[in-house]
């Protein structure tokens, strides 16, 4: 789920503490709006575009960040309109509804301790990656590219 890799310079101690806030900007939106699945993904692109010019180190973990809570918007998008329509309309609570929304529990719970982690090592000077977003994150930010 989590890896740690070697980034091609050693970030500065300000560039460490950028880098984890990144990963806790999306915790603390979690904490104030909860049912809201856009709140989280707001907070991260704020903080992505205030860093956006930061250092290489502190861009790919912002971007990282961002990516992340992007993958999970979209499931919780779902399970928040859902559970609209089903409280304000005609719509019925199924076995599929309450599997949908266990899962939704899960993967948040799974997202929201792993960014803990990342944001932990991080903040200690590890360059850590999540599983898929990390990826996704090397394929978007070519920053941590040696030059050859």
């Amino acid at each position: 789920m989590i890896t740690t890799a070697k980034f091609n310079y050693q970030p500065h101690e300000s560039e460490l503490e950028r880098a984890s806030n990144s990963y806790l900007m999306s915790l603390v939106a979690v904490i104030g709006g909860l049912p809201l699945p856009i709140l989280n993904l707001m907070a991260s692109i704020f903080f992505y575009l205030g860093n956006r010019k930061s250092t290489a180190f502190v861009k790919w973990h912002c971007t990282q960040a961002l990516v992340s809570q992007l993958g999970l918007f979209f499931f919780n998008s779902a399970g928040f309109w859902w559970t609209m329509s089903i409280l304000f309309q005609d719509g019925e609570a199924t076995n599929y509804y309450f599997a949908y929304i266990i899962t939704l529990v899960v993967f948040n719970l799974i997202e929201f301790f792993s960014t803990l982690i990342i944001a932990t090592k991080v903040r200690k000077g590890q360059h850590t990656e999540f599983f898929f977003f990390g990826d996704v994150t090397n394929l978007i930010c070519k920053t941590n590219e040696d030059n050859k």
